[in-house]
């Protein structure tokens, strides 16, 4: 068998096998030009692909330092390789999961359950995302000068209800460099609100900016100028939530409660609201709050604030210290501006909302000035149509329009960790050509209260993350 391997010609049609059924799956045939680059390497070997090894090493240094730029080179190729379609590495930022994943979690993502999607942007630094090493994220890592359309392979499956994702944020595509964490659509809709305090120059900045830019909007982008920049779909932000509904779903929420298509979502174990606690006037030592499991609590003048599971919610309960818990939530009709789609037609926030059809691909819709708030960035961003409105009119493309056909199909995610979560609540549905992958396996979890190795959280390492 050895011996049998050993032959070029053997060798040759096993990696071109290899090589044919990626082309196949990758779907992009210019590929198939790859093979007469493995034919030389096994065969006629007339190129040097191989560059660095024509050097004859003088000493021994020289003949180690070759064999490292000789391993370094395969690991470059073959993790990149294994990143971009099979697998990648992604860590738990935000506790908008928490109750099923943690801060601290480290992830593996299965980009080839939903199939992977090839570069978009890919003229990039390898192994980074959308910014430099070292550069606070300051220093973008790619080039726009070569932008290829959006395409996703063959998967293993479909997206379904209740599977924990990961995503590039939607509204990712202008971003802020010294507002990060915050989207630039809700800074752009809380301007100049979103400004204070400000210090005695930043005022008498804004003061001279508000003079000469009379509007709003205007002002935003003179006082914002210098840091605002574009990322492409594929270098925007990672997030990560749980796909609550899927393209042709209804969704309403009301007290909290997801319904899809009026069926309850079915029980998330760790699911997590916020309660406010009050006691008889004693405190609950913090020991005893942290050995429930309760992570983020705060105080108030009459007890605590908690955001808790169910059987973190039974346990507090039983404190004799404890006279009431009461769930922290919106009433029906209340207007919360931030939540989507941020328009007083609908009046909605985020324990009551809905109910919305999530758009799938090929559906066509009637178009009003009443919904079109809904629709409004879907058909103009997501989907590259030029939208115009005139008086009661709507032009897309400038033709006139009573109806719209998506497309693309959308998602709706939002966060197990219900009231500390930015998700579709807030910035609306997730297009397909966003989604990275589907969380599959925790290798690593580290407690941010400790200090490693004693905050590794073993009882986490290589747990299956079960998404429904």
């Amino acid at each position: 068998m050895k011996k049998i391997f050993e032959n070029k010609w053997v060798r040759f049609a096993v990696v071109a096998i290899c090589y044919l059924l990626w082309v196949i799956w990758l779907g992009n045939f210019w590929w198939l030009l790859g093979l007469g680059v493995i034919f030389d390497l096994y065969i006629t070997k007339k190129v040097p692909w191989a560059f660095w090894k024509i050097y004859t090493p003088k000493n021994k240094f020289q003949k180690w330092l070759l064999g490292w730029v000789d391993a370094i080179i395969f690991a470059v190729i073959a993790a990149s390789f294994i990143r971009l379609f099979f697998f990648e590495a992604y860590t738990i930022p935000t506790s908008s999961m928490e109750g099923s994943l943690l801060v601290g979690d480290f992830l593996f993502v299965s980009k080839f359950h939903y199939g992977p999607r090839p570069q978009m942007t890919p003229l990039s630094f390898p192994f980074v995302h959308h910014s430099m090493p070292m550069s606070n994220n300051m220093t973008k890592s790619f080039s726009e000068a070569w932008q290829l359309p959006y395409k996703r392979m063959a998967g293993l499956q479909t997206i379904k209800n209740d599977d924990i994702v990961v995503f590039n944020f939607p509204e990712g595509d202008s971003v802020i460099l010294t507002r990060q964490s915050q989207s630039f659509y809700q800074l752009k809709r809380d301007f100049p609100n979103c400004l204070y305090p400000l210090s005695p120059k930043d005022f008498q900045y804004y003061s001279k900016l508000k003079m000469q830019y009379p509007t709003d909007e205007a002002c935003f982008y003179a006082y914002f100028k210098d840091s605002i920049v574009y990322r492409p779909v594929d270098k925007r932000e990672n997030y990560i939530k749980r796909c609550v509904a899927i393209p042709g779903d209804t969704l309403i929420v009301k007290g909290g409660q997801v319904f899809i298509n009026n069926k309850p979502q079915k029980a998330i174990p760790g699911i997590q609201f916020r309660y406010d606690i009050f006691t008889t006037g004693l405190k609950l030592r913090e020991s005893i709050i942290e050995n429930i499991g309760v992570r983020e609590y705060g105080y108030t003048a009459n007890g605590y604030t908690m955001l808790m599971n169910n059987e973190q919610y039974e346990k507090i309960k039983k404190i004799s210290i404890v006279s009431e818990i009461l769930k922290a939530e919106m009433r029906e009709g209340q207007w919360y501006r931030p939540c989507f789609p941020q328009h007083i037609n609908y009046p909605w926030n985020k324990d009551f909302f809905g109910p919305f059809v999530i758009p799938k691909a090929g559906t066509t819709i009637q178009l009003s000035i009443q919904n079109l708030p809904l629709y409004h960035r879907i058909i103009d961003v997501y989907e590259g149509n030029d939208i115009r409105v005139d008086g009661i009119d709507i032009y897309i493309n400038n033709v006139k329009t009573s109806t719209y056909t998506f497309t693309m199909n959308y998602y709706w995610m939002m966060g197990d960790n219900r009231d500390n979560s930015q998700d579709s609540r807030f910035w609306g549905c997730v297009p397909e050509d966003h989604i990275v992958g589907k969380a599959s396996l925790i290798w690593l979890s580290l407690n941010d209260k400790g200090v490693f190795p004693f905050n590794i959280r073993f009882n986490r390492l290589f747990t299956v993350i079960h998404n429904n």
